[in-house]
């Protein structure tokens, strides 16, 4: 598979490309009206794996969305209650499943993974900062 864009190369680089990524998604929130659907930023973990393919400029197959949309969402049910509240925040749960999509596609290892959830998760004030009141 063929990146245009590359993968951050450390775990505040991530920070920022979720944050970016995040706000990328909450863009569509307006738009579920439209399509008889009503988006909360609850649910925005959803399309984290149409995002991370967006924003690693891998071209959309369904194949590709579909195998980055069960790794993430295969891996948010099965640790979601063992995690307690911490995937209860909208940017953590969406960071979760955009790395989750990124293990599914073999862009990451799950030590990756770890160690950029690891940060996340201590930086999470900071991402909730990071997109708030922001409109991309």
């Amino acid at each position: 598979m063929r990146l245009k864009n590359r993968i951050p190369s450390s775990p505040e680089a991530w920070l920022h490309e979720i944050a970016d990524a995040y706000l990328d998604a909450r863009e569509a929130i307006p738009f579920g009206i439209v399509v008889g659907q009503s988006i909360s930023e609850s649910e925005l973990f959803h399309m984290a794996p149409a995002v991370c393919l967006k924003f690693r400029g891998i071209r959309k197959s369904e194949r590709l969305l579909q195998k980055a949309t069960d790794a993430a969402l295969t891996s948010y049910v099965s640790t979601r209650d063992r995690v307690g509240t911490v995937l209860d925040v909208p940017q953590v749960a969406f960071a979760f499943c955009y790395l989750a999509a990124h293990f599914g596609l073999d862009l990451l290892d799950e030590a990756q993974v770890g160690v950029v959830m690891d940060y996340i998760e201590k930086e999470a004030g900071r991402l909730v900062e990071m997109t708030r009141g922001k409109c991309s």
